[in-house]
């Protein structure tokens, strides 16, 4: 059986504590099921803005979507989480992916490299954490006692081959980089089917089967799909509107139409538990609640 529906919200804009909490209890009042922050310079440092999120809600899990390994020592990192998984009361998810944009790295003074050096961070970083919070020495310790779920956000092969040994959640960015930019660009439906279909060979074997995850860049409740897609044609010129809507990563349409596209997608490829972008938090929660239970 599938499993049911989870939503997630990235919330991606700073605020003072009053309207961080807000916004929070916000998401849960719509019923997101985790509210999540992504690790990006000139937002929301990740683990004190989950903290005050867990202290202004009760119910939502809480979750890094997802932190640049780059930016990370793994062992200073293993203490973040502990402490964090701590002070949420256990409710922390872990969301990690190896960065793709330079400039940050740059404007830190951290080394970037190349695609595959990325991996390979990211790789060392999720086994040095396995080890440190697997040790029952290891001080702080988190507080779930099936350890803290790691999700990875993953396109390529050797990250979907990291992705389906380590990962409780597998994401699908549903975009590639485009060589020398930096730039992400949307990936066709077909071309999801792919690395959907790449990744279960690639995790034939385990045990547990991972939650799939799909983070929609953007949602838009209208009559008119067309008109609504138009303005979005400059950042992908090789697309026409019809091809634009054709993409994974894009909610546009009547509420009805939406909720369909969903349930199509979780046939698909198995989606069952959605990201959202802050923007598009308010609108998606009416499809949120058609899709409950269902």
């Amino acid at each position: 059986m599938s499993r049911p529906f989870r939503f997630g919200v990235n919330l991606t804009t700073s605020a003072p504590a009053d309207e961080w909490s807000a916004k929070c209890r916000r998401a849960e009042e719509l019923g997101y099921d985790v509210i999540l922050v992504p690790d990006h310079l000139g937002m929301p440092a990740p683990f004190p803005a989950l903290v005050a999120a867990a202290r202004a809600t009760e119910r939502p899990r809480l979750g890094t979507f997802v932190l640049n390994a780059g930016f990370w020592n793994p062992a200073l990192l293993a203490r973040e989480v502990a402490t964090t998984d701590a002070l949420t009361d256990g409710r922390l998810e872990l969301g990690l992916g190896t960065g793709y944009l330079r400039e940050e790295h740059d404007t830190a003074g951290l080394p970037f490299g190349s695609p595959g050096e990325r991996v390979d961070r990211l790789r060392h970083t999720v086994e040095e954490l396995e080890r440190l919070l697997g040790d029952e020495e290891y001080r702080p310790r988190p507080v779930q006692e099936s350890g803290v779920p790691l999700l990875i956000g993953a396109n390529g092969d050797r990250m979907l081959e990291l992705t389906a040994r380590h990962a409780a959640v597998a994401a699908f960015t549903g975009a590639r980089t485009v060589p020398g930019t930096g730039r992400l660009t949307p990936i066709t439906a077909e071309e999801l089917d792919g690395r959907v279909a790449r990744y279960r060979e690639l995790a034939a074997g385990r045990a547990e089967p991972a939650e799939l995850n799909l983070l929609i860049q953007t949602v838009v409740v209208t009559e008119d799909r067309e008109a609504a897609v138009r303005p979005y044609l400059e950042h992908v010129p090789h697309l026409t509107a019809a091809g634009l809507l054709e993409l994974p990563v894009l909610l546009v349409g009547t509420l009805e139409q939406l909720t369909a596209q969903v349930r199509e997608q979780r046939e698909r490829y198995g989606f069952t538990y959605l990201s959202v972008l802050e923007p598009s938090m308010e609108a998606f929660a009416p499809v949120m609640r058609a899709l409950r239970g269902g």
